[in-house]
């Protein structure tokens, strides 16, 4: 394999189906989907974590959709769909259901454990100055969750770029293509430099949230739970008895 030929090849990198239109058709679905998450996730959990209820069903609902086999789900959906839509929405409309589904759970978990989570100390702080329950959710519950909560976005976009892919098996574009183009094709550079393309954007993705965590989070909080982790006991470690 010379994967480094191949993007040395400028024929991979001009046209329709070149590096960077794969790119953006990957970056859509991507936004997309967790715009969706978004909207979904992050005010059901302000309100389960606000109210405390249905905090189990939030829990068992998380991790089962986390089990959930996504190339099947996607599949499944697409056929249900195919005979009453048509166009590109017939592919467009399963791969962005999958996806959010896959988003949701991160996002909703984070949300939730952080406005649950919150100082106790500011929460009460805030009661005894006469804030209402409206106020002491938006000024103080939701920024002490700002932690947990981009880390739960940071993780279902991970998730959502990294499946992304299986947009190619219904005939959309982005950078699966490459995947599953090299698999027909037998050529194995190609899928390689597509998987290679997807830990990329996944890296900066990364590097995305880290910068953000760094501008949004109070220093006040990334201290706290800089300590928090610090303080954190390490596991005991089980030693044999003698003669054992």
């Amino acid at each position: 394999m010379n994967v480094p030929g191949w993007f040395a090849d400028s024929s991979h990198w001009t046209g329709p189906d070149g590096v960077p239109a794969q790119i953006g058709h990957h970056l859509v679905y991507t936004l997309l989907a967790l715009g969706i998450s978004l909207v979904i996730a992050v005010p059901l959990g302000m309100f389960v974590g606000y109210t405390g209820r249905g905090g189990g069903l939030v829990v068992g609902s998380a991790n089962a959709l986390r089990a959930l086999p996504t190339l099947g789900a996607l599949v499944l959906l697409f056929l249900l769909i195919s005979s009453s839509v048509s166009g590109q929405a017939v592919y467009l409309i399963p791969t962005t259901a999958v996806l959010v589904l896959l988003g949701v759970p991160p996002i909703l978990a984070g949300t939730y454990a952080g406005i649950q989570n919150a100082d106790s100390g500011a929460v009460g702080a805030a009661r005894a100055m006469g804030y209402t329950r409206a106020q002491i959710l938006m000024r103080v519950q939701l920024p002490c969750a700002l932690p947990l909560m981009l880390s739960g976005i940071r993780s279902a976009t991970l998730q959502i770029v990294s499946t992304a892919t299986v947009a190619a098996y219904v005939g959309l574009q982005g950078l699966g293509r490459f995947i599953l183009d090299g698999r027909a094709e037998a050529d194995f550079t190609k899928m390689t430099a597509g998987a290679l393309l997807v830990a990329v954007l996944a890296i900066a993705f990364e590097v995305l949230f880290a910068l953000l965590g760094r501008f949004t989070i109070s220093p006040g909080l990334r201290r706290s739970e800089a300590s928090a982790t610090r303080s954190r006991p390490s596991p005991a470690i089980p030693v044999a008895a003698p003669g054992t």
